[in-house]
């Protein structure tokens, strides 16, 4: 018997927009995978979290990296336990069963409770990794030829699958998914998320903190820019560091925490040299004019 899933209706620590809200939604009612794409460090994986947190499942986190096959997140069936049991152990062997080992994917279609499965950055795998899955994702249900059992899952799972575009997926694929792009946040949004991680910071080190950080971002010639995360960060360590708030937007303290490029460092640096001089001669001009 299925269980009815509520509606998503957000959480207090992770601010969602109301399109994506309505994604969500949409894709929990019509029982298709949640694709979600956007800038790394823009919440893909928190939504995950949050949607677990804020409809009261478990969340299953399957990481997918270049190596990871489709298999992996269906079963293993550990063949080498197996020889070693039946070398030097007492098991009766011939029972496979106990040799099969549930991967994320099994272990979401098993649960007696609906669950949110993130399949966290499928980009990162083989192009046919996506392929791999329809059948499992559409069907709700596998086969395991060692025991002759079909899987099927208890539940229907919420499916939400993040991208960071690194490669582009199938377009078999992508037809059976609900997708979804999180844009980056505008200030009046940013500040919001801001607020809600750090709600004891002062008004004045939050906009001058922003004022330089959308600065960073307009810059052209990065090869990354920093994200929300890192914004997060970055606030929290001019507050910890003591920085003066009139040294925020004029010398950027703690660069180290916003970027992570040296070419990108050369950039902002270049930039702020030239900024401050414009500026150093514009306020002389103005006392000598």
């Amino acid at each position: 018997m299925q269980v009815e899933v509520r509606e998503f209706k957000g959480t207090s620590d992770y601010i969602v927009s109301e399109d994506l809200r309505n994604s969500v939604n949409v894709s929990t009612a019509l029982g298709r995978p949640l694709l979600i794409k956007g800038e790394p460090g823009t919440g893909k994986t928190m939504l995950a979290k949050s949607i677990a947190e804020g409809l009261g499942l478990k969340l299953i986190i399957w990481n997918i990296k270049s190596t990871t096959k489709a298999q992996d997140g269906l079963y293993v069936y550990d063949t080498v336990q197996r020889l070693y049991d039946s070398q030097f152990g007492d098991h009766n062997v011939s029972d496979i069963s106990q040799y099969i080992k549930m991967g994320k994917l099994g272990e979401a279609f098993l649960s007696d409770e609906p669950v949110v499965l993130l399949i966290d950055e499928i980009d990162k795998a083989d192009l046919e990794f996506p392929n791999d899955l329809l059948w499992e994702l559409d069907m709700m249900s596998f086969y395991i030829p060692e025991t002759g059992i079909t899987v099927s899952a208890k539940q229907r799972p919420i499916v939400i699958i993040t991208s960071n575009a690194e490669k582009e997926l199938p377009d078999a694929f992508l037809r059976r998914c609900i997708f979804h792009y999180i844009n980056f946040p505008e200030p009046e949004m940013m500040a919001s998320i801001v607020n809600v991680h750090h709600p004891d910071l002062e008004d004045k080190l939050i906009s001058e903190a922003m004022e330089a950080f959308y600065w960073i971002r307009s810059l052209s010639g990065l090869q990354k820019r920093p994200s929300t995360s890192e914004l997060l960060d970055w606030v929290q360590a001019l507050t910890v560091g003591g920085v003066s708030l009139d040294k925020i937007r004029k010398e950027i303290p703690l660069l180290g925490v916003l970027i992570k490029k040296n070419q990108d460092f050369d950039v902002i640096l270049n930039r702020l040299r030239v900024q401050n001089q414009t500026k150093t001669k514009t306020r002389g001009q103005s006392i000598w004019g």
